[in-house]
């Protein structure tokens, strides 16, 4: 890690909380150092947050170079789906292993084809072998040494035999004589026999081994054995290249846009764009990674079916749940669940079982990706939020080789669908870990994480995403299968409580049998807090709801009601005797007792 990257680490770590300027209900959201130090604060601040800053994806928003790498980019998709070249490379090489296979399967049946004139080359051999010794033992002319031979193959074949025959009619009679004699099969093999042995000598060759074997290939094709098996391995080697054609498709899409560029979809544009920001907009390299992508998808089969037990078993470690401030969709992942040993070695225990994990995970992010718009004016990326706490340790190797592939697949595969990757509850032994992955991550990347330690959780998240999306145990106010509260029901308010000083919200109960439901947290708690309800009539006893009661810095949010029996109000009162103020947030509806 340099110098500039360890910088920017230690900056997200920090102690010093930074400042966010975000608009709720009128009010201004400021937090201020530990120090009180505002200035120190609000200048590391503008560091902080333009680490990252999302493109847009309207074209007309784009720099020229980028305008110009997207256009060539567009030429290039457009030439290789035209082409068929995207998943040509890879059909071939599957075509070839197959023929392969094939030639080894049907070498044995050509051995059983050509068995049957196994004889007559042997006894070709036999006799070639004799003659080649009486023509080293002989001087005179190879020809007529070899038409001499023709002569004395033909005599036997057409009844002239005469006396005193040289020893190769011997040695013929001797292995074909009883063959020779008994039928037209014989008779056939001694006329092609001759055949061989005029054909080489009308052509003005001298030798007589290589004719005798071209006339013997040629003999096989007249047999019709091989005129056979020679078209079939012609077809064998067209029909992987007809199937290429086939399969490759001028409507190949990724995550349901098309990638045609003359289809004219404006999503095409937003799916290119995320490939060239991922390579600075190189244009060969994005290219590169834009087909890696589509054949790795075909090739990992990423719709494939995962286990249905182990979906069940992982749905509290991955999940897609709420949006940010900027309405993009949160996934959670929860490490802290594979702190059960019986868990972890059901998914991490064997390769298998990692490999099942990483799909698992894979098709999580698919989900997450179906729920964007991948329109120029969409919001087209999510935010991870990855809880650490009890997360396995380094000597959890099984774990760390699992999350190293996942983050190389997700990188490679999936570039530019994090907008935001925020780390909370991080152990201090993580940031030596980090330290390893690092190199794995690419500048742009790295710039979109952010760690908070356990102290910071609340405030960081209050950054990124409202408090009614933050769930209740990182001190927000979303609480699962909630029927009390939704967007209906109005936002969230928040007030600031300074150091040594009290506030107090009041509700209204406007009639007789209305009741109040409400919501509060206080980030980082350590305030003395109760709960009252005042009637408007003086002469009425005012109702303590709780007691007054310190709250220490772990508290969870509060949720509570009361149902009146006269009209008043309902009184929070929040005492901060700390030394730095602090940020409160609550929300509440009225029920009447006509709804």
């Amino acid at each position: 890690m340099t110098v500039e990257e360890n910088t920017v680490t230690e900056a997200f770590v920090d102690d010093v909380v930074v400042v966010a300027e975000a608009k709720v209900d009128d009010v201004v959201v400021v937090a201020e150092s530990s120090e009180g130090n505002k200035e120190v604060v609000e200048e590391t601040v503008i560091e902080k947050s333009s680490s990252f800053k999302e493109e847009s994806n309207v074209r007309s928003d784009l720099k020229e170079n980028e305008k110009k790498a997207l256009s060539e980019l567009k030429l290039k998709v457009e030439e290789a789906i035209l082409g068929n070249k995207i998943y040509k490379k890879v059909e071939e090489k599957e075509a070839i292993k197959e023929e392969k296979v094939e030639e080894k399967e049907a070498s044995p049946v050509e051995g059983k084809v050509e068995g049957g004139n196994e004889k007559e080359k042997s006894s070709l051999n036999v006799e070639e072998k004799e003659k080649l010794v009486e023509g080293k033992v002989e001087e005179g002319d190879e020809k007529e040494k070899f038409s001499s031979k023709v002569e004395e193959k033909d005599k036997p074949v057409e009844g002239k035999v005469e006396e005193g025959e040289e020893k190769e009619k011997s040695s013929i009679k001797e292995k074909g004589k009883g063959k020779l004699a008994e039928g037209d099969v014989e008779k056939d093999r001694s006329s092609t026999k001759v055949e061989e042995k005029e054909k080489p000598i009308e052509g003005g060759e001298e030798k007589g081994k290589s004719p005798i074997k071209v006339e013997e290939k040629e003999k096989s094709v007249e047999g019709g054995e091989e005129k056979e098996k020679s078209p079939t391995k012609i077809e064998e080697k067209e029909n992987p290249i007809e199937e290429i054609i086939e399969v490759v498709d001028k409507d190949i899409s990724l995550w349901g846009v098309p990638l045609l560029p003359s289809k004219g979809a404006d999503c095409t544009d937003v799916i290119l764009l995320k490939f060239l920001r991922a390579r600075e907009f190189k244009v060969n390299e994005a290219y590169e990674m834009l087909i890696n992508t589509l054949r790795w998808r075909k090739d990992f089969n990423i719709e494939s079916p995962v286990d249905n037990e182990l979906a069940a078993e992982l749905s509290s470690v991955a999940y897609m749940d709420g949006v940010d401030r900027n309405g993009h969709p949160i996934c959670y992942n929860i490490c802290g669940v594979f702190d059960s040993e019986e868990l972890y070695q059901k998914v991490f225990g064997t390769e298998e079982k990692r490999q099942n994990f990483l799909r698992w995970r894979l098709q999580l992010m698919e989900k997450g990706i179906e729920k964007l718009d991948l329109k120029p004016e969409g919001i087209s990326s999510l935010l991870q939020i990855n809880d650490l706490k009890n997360s396995p340790g380094p000597s959890k190797k099984e774990f760390r080789s699992a999350t190293k592939q996942a983050v190389a697949l997700l990188q490679d595969n999936y570039p530019e669908f994090v907008a935001r990757d925020i780390f909370i509850n991080v152990p201090f032994w993580y940031y030596a870990f980090n330290a390893v992955l690092s190199p794995f991550f690419t500048m742009r990347t790295k710039s979109k994480f952010v760690f908070a330690r356990p102290g910071k959780v609340t405030d960081t998240l209050l950054k990124y995403v409202p408090a009614e999306e933050i769930p209740i145990r990182y001190g927000g106010l979303k609480r699962e299968k909630d029927y009390e509260f939704s967007v209906e029901d109005g936002s969230v308010i928040e007030l600031f409580v300074k150091s040594g000083s009290t506030e107090t919200i009041e509700i209204p109960v406007p009639e007789v049998g209305t009741t109040i439901l409400w919501d509060l947290t206080v980030v980082g708690w350590e305030v003395n807090y109760k709960e009252e309800f005042v009637p408007n009539d003086d002469a009425s006893y005012t109702i303590i709801v709780q007691k007054g009661k310190k709250k220490g810095a772990n508290e969870e949010p509060i949720r509570n009601s009361y149902k009146s029996k006269e009209p008043g109000k309902i009184v929070l009162t929040i005492d901060n005797p700390a030394y730095k103020k602090k940020r409160v947030f609550y929300r509440y509806k009225t029920k009447t007792s006509s709804s």
